[in-house]
């Protein structure tokens, strides 16, 4: 009888052993879990997270002699408290936890990753091939030449390879120049990004491009992205924030783009001092990537990918672009939204096309005055230009209060459910180069704002000193020293003052700590004179350093060898006469790119040639100043002109705030 009372015990004193060690491992297992995805922070407050990983541990030496006194005396009614604590505390744990590493997770969908690159055999809709099986070994395929290009080279490589096509190669400085071709019929097939339509559809000639053309074969690549080398968001720091029209709503199915929108922005952490400049997408620069840098409208770098973009801006600023944002101008719209809406002051009402460029039932119309916008009216503010009182620099102004207004709503944000409405918005629309410790830290950013602005505004706090790039309109034939093609049309292009830029320029360097600033020992104000803000950058003349080729018909030899010598350029001389008839290079090209010029005179085959004057300086001529115009096309489109061969209208820009415009936006680029 004893000995079946001490079983009895023993299995009474084991249940409440086994039950006691249940326990304990429940609590160990969500306590490990919560450490874990503290652990996922980085820099995040780390000394906080090391005081709660101290007292979770002493939580857990005195939860576990707890259990084992309880355990020791079989208290049931305190065991089942215990249990019930226990169960409470690691729900906590484990949600908490779960959060942590599912926010983690959806902040790391925005970082550069793999993106999904796609080239296409292309032909024009009349050709009798419907597959790349038609294609004649004996016709010759064109490709662009640079090997860096994955899908301008990489892929079509790799598809020649795959389908053993013999064809010759004919190799290209751009895609532009490969259209130009296809279009005249001097090559039969050409390859282009998939994503081709989207790219060219905005250029003039190019604007039925999708009825033009046909597509035989199309090949994906999926490429991992590189990130950012890794700086310390401590410093001041450089951040390109990229605007895009894409087809998709998965920036990781798109690679080559269009620049519809760009913003250069400076941020020092330690004064909360930043700088936006917004850069006129049809700003006329050296393009990085492009063969021998030639210069072309700014948007173009796009072509080659974020880094070609990077790397322009960086050549004609000289400030270094640590980070970059791309986001999708339909992100923009469902971010808003995620957000419930934005409220901001409208200067004066007006209707634009909603974010899927349609009009019509689909036409938004935003009233005047302090409104709370949706999505698409936000989208539709930052777009408008056509609107009496909405000049370009008014855009940009437009587009900077969309994003404080979204700033200001989302130090705002409480509810999670929000939180991963945004980040899943985010992780679709945004692509950027930041690690993900690196968009971690901008907490501390984020958490010195907050703490600073409580009831404030967030521009009340973060000091947004906002850039201007003035210049002058021109319209230059695109014109390549490569080999003497370019898009053949006279284009219109944003020049900027070279006085403006500098002085951006160095505002920007100031607020990296990159140069000293200058003080002012002196100034003066009037009481009763309203206060006007100082708008680094504007100005209504400036030099451009820009001299366009003449044209030369009707005028004499004499003057055409003169203006050669003084240029730099080798003259040749046709034909016989006293009047020149034609020229080679058609006018309004950027003497820069031209080397050698062939006039011909009326009749006769007579030959004469200059020596080449390359030390000769170019003298300074300066295009007619912008001046807001209205425009007849599109957000990407800008003021109107007329592309081709002819002499254009130069559309007007107004500087640094959103010039989109154009000649009907024609195009040349790698």
């Amino acid at each position: 009888m004893k000995t079946m009372k001490e079983t009895k015990k023993d299995k009474i004193k084991r249940s409440w052993m086994i039950g006691m060690l249940l326990l304990l491992f429940l609590n160990i297992g969500a306590t490990g879990y919560f450490l874990y995805s503290l652990t996922l922070l980085g820099d995040i407050e780390k000394t906080l997270r090391i005081i709660v990983g101290i007292v979770l541990i002493l939580l857990m030496v005195f939860f576990f002699f707890h259990l084992r006194k309880t355990a020791r005396k079989k208290k049931k009614v305190r065991f089942t408290i215990d249990i019930i604590l226990s169960i409470i505390y690691s729900a906590i744990l484990i949600f908490i936890g779960g959060n942590i590493i599912k926010t983690i997770g959806k902040v790391g969908h925005v970082t550069a990753r793999e993106t999904t690159y796609s080239a296409s055999i292309v032909t024009l809709s009349t050709n009798k091939a419907t597959s790349i099986n038609d294609i004649s070994s004996s016709k010759p395929i064109g490709m662009i030449k640079d090997k860096k290009s994955v899908d301008g080279y990489q892929i079509p490589k790799q598809i020649i390879e795959d389908k053993g096509l013999k064809n010759k190669i004919e190799s290209y400085d751009n895609y532009t120049d490969l259209l130009a071709d296809l279009y005249d019929e001097k090559i039969e097939y050409i390859f282009l990004p998939s994503g081709y339509q989207t790219m060219f559809t905005s250029i003039e000639a190019y604007k039925n491009i999708a009825e033009d053309t046909k597509v035989l074969y199309t090949q994906k690549k999926s490429v991992k992205q590189e990130v950012s080398a890794g700086k310390s968001l401590k410093e001041p720091f450089t951040i390109l924030l990229m605007g895009i029209d894409s087809d998709t709503n998965d920036l990781n199915q798109s690679s080559s783009f269009n620049g519809d929108s760009l913003m250069l922005i400076t941020f020092n952490p330690t004064t909360l001092n930043s700088t936006i400049l917004s850069i006129p997408r049809d700003t006329y620069v050296p393009i990085a990537c492009f063969n021998g840098k030639r210069k072309n409208k700014i948007t173009h770098a796009a072509w080659q990918g974020e880094q070609c973009m990077m790397d322009t801006i960086t050549g004609f600023t000289g400030i270094p672009i640590d980070y970059y944002v791309k986001i999708n101008f339909k992100g923009a719209v469902q971010l808003v939204d995620a957000l419930g809406g934005i409220d901001a002051e409208v200067p004066i009402g007006f209707c634009e096309q909603n974010s899927d460029r349609a009009w019509g039932e689909n036409t938004i119309c935003v009233d005047a005055g302090y409104q709370h916008l949706n999505g698409e009216q936000a989208l539709a503010w930052s777009r408008h230009r056509k609107s009496a009182g909405f000049d370009d620099f008014v855009r940009g102004q437009n587009q900077q209060l969309v994003v404080k207004a979204m700033l200001n709503k989302l130090k705002d944000v409480r509810d999670l459910d929000t939180v991963y409405k945004i980040l899943d918005t985010v992780g679709t629309n945004m692509a950027t180069n930041m690690t993900t410790n690196e968009i971690l830290s901008l907490y501390n950013i984020g958490k010195d704002v907050l703490t600073r602005t409580k009831d404030m505004a967030v521009e009340d706090v973060l000091s947004m000193q906002h850039l201007y790039i003035s210049g002058a309109d021109a319209n230059i034939y695109d014109y390549s020293t490569i080999n003497g093609q370019g898009t053949r049309m006279r284009l219109y292009n944003f020049v900027p003052y070279q006085e403006s830029l500098d002085a951006v320029i160095e505002t920007m360097k100031i607020n990296l700590e990159m140069v000293e600033p200058k003080m002012t020992k002196t100034f003066s104000f009037d009481a009763s004179v309203p206060y006007e803000e100082n708008i680094i950058g504007k100005m209504s003349e400036g030099s451009t350093n820009l001299t366009l080729l003449p044209d030369f018909t009707g005028d004499s030899t004499s003057s055409v060898l003169s203006y050669g010598s003084a240029h730099g350029i080798k003259i040749i001389v046709k034909g016989s006469g006293t009047r020149v008839v034609s020229q080679s290079v058609p006018f309004g090209a950027d003497v820069e790119f031209v080397k050698t010029l062939t006039v011909t005179l009326g009749g006769g085959s007579t030959t004469v040639t200059t020596p080449k004057q390359t030390e000769t300086p170019k003298p300074t001529e300066t295009p007619k100043p912008s001046a807001p115009v209205e425009d007849n096309n599109d957000e990407t489109g800008g003021s109107s002109g007329n592309d081709g061969e002819g002499s254009g209208n130069s559309g007007a820009t107004g500087g640094s705030e959103g010039s989109e415009g154009g000649d009907g936006e024609s195009d040349n680029g790698n």
